[in-house]
């Protein structure tokens, strides 16, 4: 299957070599340009990309903002739909600042992903056939000092509610998403649990379903956030 990719960099010669790497994967299809977020908003909703690459400061409407518009279905053209919908394109957000305030924005605002750019070209084209396929990544950078992060006080604002949404999980569940929250595969969880792959995907779809969640990256805040993990 095509993965259909809309950029969104204020840069050209980053738009340009973003576009010779998807150009060299036969199935990644460039769809679209725009140079800002508001421009992004509007390709989202005209071309119905799979995936977004969002880059996060640029002029006028920043990609935070971009991001949360098309994540929610409210770009124009779509149909408002909270969180993930069929309307709503996956964004993978990719930029050169390693800031704790963008991934917490991103995260917040619907992204599925956050990569610098000084990632190598494979595990980029890996990141967007990865979020294309409903799954989500983070920067290895990024990930243990986000976990630390929560692990250790911040974002307690909501940890009612997260205790809240504890109480509709199975014990079964609750072992998956602590599971989860340590970074295995649905493999490796179901041969530490001794059940099928295909059982562990149903206890995931479960959990995200249940808490709201987006995606596994989500999964692992709410894990850490609620104490269901605990810090490494």
């Amino acid at each position: 299957m095509t993965i259909r990719v809309l950029i969104c960099d204020d840069q050209p010669l980053v738009r340009a070599g973003l576009q010779a790497l998807l150009g060299s994967q036969p199935d990644l299809e460039l769809v679209g340009e725009a140079a800002d977020g508001a421009a992004a908003m509007d390709s989202a909703a005209r071309l119905r990309p799979d995936v977004v690459l969002m880059d996060v400061r640029m002029p006028g409407t920043d990609g935070i903002q971009a991001t949360n518009a098309i994540t929610s279905g409210t770009s124009a053209g779509m149909t408002p739909s909270p969180g993930s919908g069929p309307d709503a394109p996956r964004v993978l957000v990719l930029t050169t600042y390693d800031l704790d305030e963008y991934v917490f924005d991103a995260l917040a605002a619907g992204a599925s992903g956050f990569l610098l750019k000084d990632a190598r070209p494979e595990d980029l084209v890996a990141g967007i056939r990865s979020v294309a396929a409903g799954d989500a990544l983070l920067a290895p950078s990024v990930t243990r000092r986000l976990i630390g992060l929560f692990a250790h006080g911040r974002a307690r604002g909501r940890l009612l509610q997260r205790e809240a949404g504890l109480g509709l999980l199975t014990g079964r569940e609750r072992e998956v998403l602590g599971l989860v929250a340590k970074g295995l595969s649905n493999t490796e969880i179901g041969a530490a649990l001794y059940v099928s792959e295909n059982t562990v995907k149903t206890h995931v779809a479960h959990v995200l379903g249940k808490l709201g969640l987006r995606d596994r990256v989500h999964a692992v805040i709410f894990a850490y956030e609620s104490g269901v993990a605990g810090p490494f």
